[in-house]
């Protein structure tokens, strides 16, 4: 093969424009199964809290006799109801753009810093997302110290399988008030399906309807293989080639069906059996985008949330925790 000599190639041509897509690439998870599936509400302080109680025990031996009369000694205790709590947390993402990068011209978008607030937003819903599911123990706050939420894991008390040395959360009022404590990781062991039934059993058995099933990617694959995952069938017409369904969508548990949701951003080593009727964001404030000061050559953002978690009742939950993530 021969080149003719005198040839004016690429390499020696000079103003050649460039050739960038307009389209921006970007495949980071956003979805927030969480905090899509439970429930939000508004609260007016840093601190805020929530009341729960429950019925007493059922007895075989309520029987009276005819025409008895109430006594002293005979009168049911009454048992006050049970004050529970969380802090809200401030979280925020700020950026700032010179003058002279948002006046050039850029591929992709018109306006780098409305671009970048966009942005902005999608990375605090999954930073809210890691906190909510989490194991962090609330913290009040103080000078010099920021408020944190107490996140998921640090409610479940009730309903929870643990590994060997594993431990529950901690409330500062013992039975009540708010998780001083994150629940202590025990020796990992592989998600079985005997571990998920001894789960879902104490939900129901305390009161709970267990409707979702939240897991990290890999015990999500382990699910899949459990025996009580429901049947999976795609109809194939004609001649056309058949199709392997292989995500485990519905749990069939003796309790009824539990859906299966992945997470990304829950621990991989705890698995959430929830009723999201029971579970709630509580906004101090909810998202707003602010301009800051104009101190230079730039324009300013801040993206800012300040919320917490509201477990209503942590019975009406449970966890698998201390699980292999391989």
């Amino acid at each position: 093969m021969a080149q003719f000599t005198e040839t004016f190639k690429t390499y020696e041509a000079k103003g050649i424009k460039e050739d960038v897509s307009e389209v921006i690439t970007d495949i980071s998870p956003e979805d927030t199964p969480f905090m899509s599936n439970i429930g939000s509400k508004s609260v007016n302080n840093t601190y805020f809290q929530w009341q729960t109680d429950a019925l007493a025990a059922a007895s075989s031996t309520n029987a009276q006799l005819e025409g008895d009369d109430i006594t002293s000694g005979n009168v049911a205790t009454v048992s006050p109801t049970t004050i529970l709590g969380n802090y809200v947390q401030i979280s925020r993402k700020t950026v700032a753009i010179s003058g002279s990068l948002e006046a050039t011209a850029r591929y992709g978008r018109a306006s780098e810093l409305a671009y970048q607030t966009a942005k902005m937003g999608r990375e605090l819903k999954r930073d809210m997302e890691t906190t909510l599911t989490g194991p962090q123990a609330a913290v009040a706050g103080a000078a010099g110290t920021a408020r944190k939420s107490a996140g998921l894991e640090a409610f479940l008390r009730t309903n929870d399988s643990r590994g060997t040395s594993g431990a529950d959360p901690t409330l500062s009022g013992s039975t009540s008030g708010y998780p001083n404590a994150a629940p202590t990781d025990g020796t990992q062991r592989a998600f079985t399906e005997t571990i998920l039934k001894d789960v879902i059993q104490k939900v129901w058995a305390s009161g709970g309807s267990p409707k979702i099933l939240m897991v990290g990617p890999v015990n999500k694959q382990k699910v899949s293989a459990f025996a009580g995952i429901a049947s999976q069938r795609f109809n194939v017409n004609g001649a056309k080639p058949g199709v392997i369904v292989g995500a485990a969508d519905i749990y069939v548990s003796d309790f009824g069906n539990v859906e299966v949701v992945p997470n990304r951003f829950s621990r991989e080593r705890s698995a959430f059996v929830l009723d999201p009727e029971y579970a709630s964001v509580a906004y101090l404030r909810n998202f707003e985008l602010m301009d800051l000061a104009k101190t230079g050559d730039a324009e300013k953002k801040m993206l800012v949330v300040e919320y917490g978690l509201s477990v209503d009742t942590e019975a009406a939950h449970g966890v698998a925790a201390d699980l292999t993530t391989t």
